[in-house]
């Protein structure tokens, strides 16, 4: 799903909301999960997941066009741990 295909679920199931609101909805929570991720915060929902980060240590990599090779700085990439309920559900026969 993409955010257009989100707004406009969120849009039929929610006919007193007006399109502008429920694209400032979307934006807000999608903002505070970014906010709290940046300030190496966890995000959970229930049922849903987790997002956090995770911290990647420097390492020596390789220019795939040239084969040089290229210091990687360290650096915290976004982790999503999915929750009992949705495994189940991907796991369901």
């Amino acid at each position: 799903m993409i955010r257009s295909e989100l707004l406009e679920k969120l849009a039929e199931e929610n006919p007193e909301l007006k399109p502008d609101e429920i694209e400032k909805i979307v934006d807000l929570f999608f903002n505070q999960i970014s906010q709290k991720l940046a300030e190496g915060g966890r995000v959970e929902l229930r049922g849903f997941g987790a997002f956090s980060t995770r911290q990647r240590n420097p390492r020596i990599g390789r220019n795939p066009r040239t084969g040089e090779s290229v210091e990687v700085p360290a650096k915290r990439v976004p982790y999503f741990k999915p929750g009992k309920e949705i495994r189940e559900r991907l796991n369901e026969d």
